[in-house]
């Protein structure tokens, strides 16, 4: 309650809400994202357009739309198992990452993202969540599972792996002002197939920026995979204060899940184990002026698939922020 007296005064958001927009968006999608009241979204590019050539126009093109592209990623070259395991072409798919991080800048993109998967994301068979299909995980069967990459590989090598990346990335991100957002494994285990997951712990993170050593570095902060990681990261809310006010955090996946691995299934965001308020009240606490995305959702039904788990995200997110603000008005 205001007390008497004195005024009351509603802190503003810096937070950018944003979506994903395929890489060759039609016009129904740019307006369909203007209609939700956004002004930021984001890709994934194929090899055949990842080229300044095709990005400028991409831009302009979402511009032209009342957008601004925030970020843009290749999945083959953010998740290369050339670069992630030191296989035979490491060094052209690092050349083709460092021109990648040129052409987005020419654009005036300045993040992108990558994760340390060569094998992408791991499920197992999806369940449900309140009647919706829904990416689902049991470690118990994912560890199961064969040797993926031909051997196995020691958590020193991808160590080493990443130094070498960072070593020869780290002046390009420098050079040409583009951010790297380095997002968590999913799930964030000891190794699957074989192959350790690198990013799995608060501590790897700061591993990661330790080796860096540059403020081009900076993280995809994943509730979710804080979620499912439970001990190994530690207390979501104080991993964000800390790397909010490092400016750290250059996006922030918002997802909410079942439970803890070592089972889980991902959630709409009101129906998961955690508040999802908290998480954004600190967000808008700490003066967090990146992009917040809808990560995982699950799925609605037949026509209604398209569009309604973005519309019903964003509608909840900005539900969120509004009370944060409100909750946080400077007296």
């Amino acid at each position: 309650m205001q007390r008497q007296g004195r005024s009351a005064t509603r802190l503003r958001s810096k937070i950018k809400l944003s979506a994903l927009i395929n890489p060759e968006p039609s016009d129904a999608e740019l307006l369909f994202l203007r209609q939700l009241g956004l002004s930021y979204c984001y890709t994934w590019l194929p090899d055949a357009l990842t080229n300044y050539e095709y990005l400028a126009r991409l831009t302009d093109r979402v511009a032209q739309a009342g957008l601004t592209l925030y970020n843009a990623g290749n999945l083959n070259l953010g998740k290369s198992p050339r670069i992630h395991l030191g296989k035979p072409g490491r060094d052209e798919d690092i050349e083709r990452f460092a021109q990648m991080l040129r052409d987005l800048s020419r654009a005036g993109i300045k993040t992108t993202t990558f994760t340390w998967e060569p094998d992408q994301v791991w499920s197992s068979a999806p369940q449900t969540s309140r009647y919706a299909k829904a990416r689902h995980v049991d470690l118990s069967a994912l560890k199961a599972q064969p040797i993926t990459q031909g051997r196995e590989y020691s958590l020193d090598e991808l160590w080493e792996n990443f130094a070498t990346f960072m070593r020869a990335i780290i002046p390009i991100a420098e050079e040409t002002g583009v951010r790297l957002s380095l997002h968590p494994n999913d799930p964030p285990t000891d190794a699957l197939g074989g192959v350790p997951c690198l990013i799995n712990s608060r501590e790897r993170y700061d591993r990661a920026f330790a080796i860096a050593d540059s403020r081009y570095l900076g993280m995809e902060f994943c509730t979710g995979c804080w979620l499912e990681g439970g001990p190994a990261f530690g207390d979501m809310l104080d991993a964000m204060r800390r790397y909010a006010r490092e400016k750290r955090i250059c996006i922030v996946h918002f997802r909410n899940v079942s439970a803890p691995q070592p089972v889980f299934t991902e959630t709409f965001l009101d129906n998961g184990y955690y508040d999802m308020y908290q998480a954004m009240k600190v967000l808008v606490e700490c003066e967090y002026d990146g992009t917040i995305i809808l990560d995982h959702s699950p799925e609605f039904v037949g026509d209604y698939h398209l569009g309604a788990g973005t519309a019903y995200a964003i509608a909840y997110m900005r539900a969120l922020i509004e009370r944060a603000e409100d909750e946080l008005r400077v007296i």
